[in-house]
């Protein structure tokens, strides 16, 4: 039986420099999942994140002729879809204001993590603000400082810095929760 063969990456990029658009289809299909991995991040749903990929890959293969092939293409890639999502919610976040007064919960044991999964960290991260959850996406897991955020987000250094404190106080409580649900001693 013929097998098809497998496109490297560096043919399907040179390709996709030419304008194919055979290969701007393989391209968007071999990097599909992994784009839709970070939308979802920063995006409160799924339609959200499909068009932030979608217009992540449109501005890819408009300035494809600018990669330099000396960087990895991932993290090309995943610069263009971090910084379209936060285009796209910028105007939201302006205009958006928080001020949300938490009280002080005690700290969350270790056994109380045990028994959540991604899937459930994930559910969770959810219920945040769109403003807490792009500036903890942003500092927590993609690496940016509160200085970068603050110039991504056209914010005060120091809003964003309340905004992840929130953030991070809104996720132990959810942790909190969940692990009352399944019956562990939180402390």
């Amino acid at each position: 039986m013929h097998q098809p063969r497998r496109i490297a990456e560096e043919e399907i990029i040179s390709q996709c420099k030419t304008g194919s658009l055979k290969y701007q289809e393989l391209l968007y299909k071999q990097f599909y999942s992994y784009a839709m991995g970070i939308g979802l991040r920063y995006c409160l749903t799924r339609d959200d994140a499909l068009e932030v990929v979608n217009d992540a890959f449109i501005k890819v293969f408009n300035s494809i002729s600018n990669f330099n092939s000396d960087r990895p293409f991932k993290a090309w890639l995943r610069t263009i879809i971090v910084n379209t999502s936060i285009d796209r919610r910028r105007k939201d976040l302006k205009l958006q204001l928080n001020v949300d007064i938490d009280t002080t919960n005690p700290p969350i044991h270790a056994s109380a993590l045990d028994d959540l999964h991604a899937q459930d960290i994930i559910k969770m991260m959810s219920v945040l603000p769109p403003i807490q959850l792009t500036i903890f996406n942003l500092y927590e897991i993609d690496g940016y400082s509160h200085d970068e955020i603050a110039i991504l987000l056209a914010i005060p250094v120091s809003s964003s810095r309340v905004y992840l404190s929130r953030a991070k106080e809104k996720l132990r409580s959810a942790i909190r929760t969940e692990a009352l649900k399944h019956g562990r001693s939180v402390r």
